[in-house]
């Protein structure tokens, strides 16, 4: 074999005593240092045996991908089982040699978990393995000092401040409590709780959560720190969920009021959270940046289709066959009628064809069918199933996760 060739890696689970090589692995690929033995003490617990893979050439650790057991709020609000794929990374020296390939096969025909999602470091790399983006998000800066908030924002209930160290006590079961079931949404596992019990013990910022309690108890909470630029204070919104949309304004009316802050920043937000609206002057609230949130893999199409619902905003908008192409798990590929009754395998004839990275796109009802048609990314075999499969796929609001992982 030349030298050129690379050798097969050996992909397999790894032993809980393996865990802290491939954290530190991971942290090589993103160029960052090692954790301390203080942190590996709160960071180790959030890996989970069963569901942390590494390749290995020559019994060398050269690539490493976990996932949490999440779920998953689809259109039609079923929690669908959702692998929450994270700390992917291949040592440098090994990249662009299958072993990236290898571990998302093997991972992605390992889990349980009908779909996985994961957040992408850069957008060219998933797509080949049928990932495709499912949600967006916003970011938005308010200028406090040339604006103010309009009269009728609510002022109904309470807010106490807490410390993330405090706050982190409650936050597990609030966020489930509170948290709205849009499509996007991601339940939060101990694992998720526990890695950011470390981010939090090794953040330099000064975290502190402000929560909402109204006369029924606690209904919402903002994680928020505050930092100094060019003589500006800018208040940075870091997580933020809340019960009912009375809430969510009362929240922002104690953002609004928080002292020696020049601008309020919502970092990850929803696209269509109406920010706008809470003040006098919507000149003032700027849109900075949007990106993608998540990426969606279906890894088992059958069962995914299954548990989404089509044509609820659209009683009665007919059905469309779709032949779907997976080449990365052909088993997946097939022709699928959705639109009358749970969606399932046929032989008849497909209206549309598409790749299982852009069905992942249209899964939450983040795009429609017609813009990725007229893209080219859609093959349309009926014209008439267009209007038909954008009325299937369309969903109330923009889908959002709001959970970094």
């Amino acid at each position: 074999m030349t030298d050129d060739v690379p050798t097969a890696a050996e992909i397999r689970l790894l032993r809980p005593d393996e865990f802290r090589a491939a954290n530190t692995l991971f942290r090589g690929s993103l160029h960052y240092a090692p954790v301390t033995d203080d942190a590996w003490e709160l960071r180790g617990v959030s890996y989970e045996e069963g569901r942390v893979y590494g390749a290995f050439r020559d019994d060398t650790l050269v690539g490493t991908a976990l996932s949490y057991p999440g779920r998953l709020c689809v259109p039609g609000g079923e929690l669908l089982p959702m692998a929450m794929v994270t700390a992917v990374g291949v040592r440098a020296g090994h990249t662009r040699r299958g072993v990236l390939t290898g571990l998302m096969r093997t991972q992605l025909t390992g889990i349980a978990e009908p779909v996985a999602t994961l957040r992408a470091s850069e957008s060219v790399i998933y797509g080949r393995f049928g990932y495709g983006v499912a949600t967006r998000v916003r970011t938005v800066a308010v200028n406090r000092r040339h604006t103010a908030l309009r009269p009728g924002v609510p002022e109904a209930g309470s807010v106490r401040v807490l410390l993330l160290d405090e706050a982190l006590e409650l936050l597990p079961a609030l966020y489930d409590r509170v948290s709205a079931r849009r499509p996007g949404w991601s339940s939060r596992p101990a694992g998720w709780w526990n890695a950011t019990r470390t981010w939090s013990a090794e953040s330099k910022q000064h975290i502190v959560v402000a929560v909402h309690y109204g006369p029924d108890g606690d209904d919402g909470y903002v994680n928020y720190a505050v930092e100094y630029k060019d003589d500006q204070g800018v208040l940075s919104i870091q997580d933020f969920f809340f019960e009912r949309p009375e809430v969510w304004g009362a929240l922002w009316r104690f953002l609004m009021t928080v002292d020696l802050v020049d601008r309020v920043r919502g970092n990850f937000r929803p696209l269509d959270e109406p920010v706008e609206e809470l003040v006098t002057d919507r000149g003032q609230v700027q849109t900075t940046e949007v990106e993608d949130e998540t990426w969606l893999r279906l890894a088992d199409v059958p069962a995914a289709l299954a548990a989404r619902g089509f044509g609820e905003l659209s009683p009665g908008a007919g059905s469309v066959v779709v032949e779907v192409h997976d080449p990365f798990l052909p088993a997946n590929s097939g022709r699928y009628l959705l639109g009358d009754g749970p969606a399932r395998w046929v032989s008849e004839p497909a209206a549309l064809t598409l790749d299982v990275d852009v069905l992942a796109e249209l899964y939450l009802g983040a795009v429609s069918p017609s813009v990725l048609a007229a893209a080219g990314r859609i093959g349309v075999v009926k014209a008439d199933a267009l209007p038909v499969a954008d009325r299937l796929f369309a969903v109330s609001g923009s889908p959002w996760c709001g959970t970094f992982f």
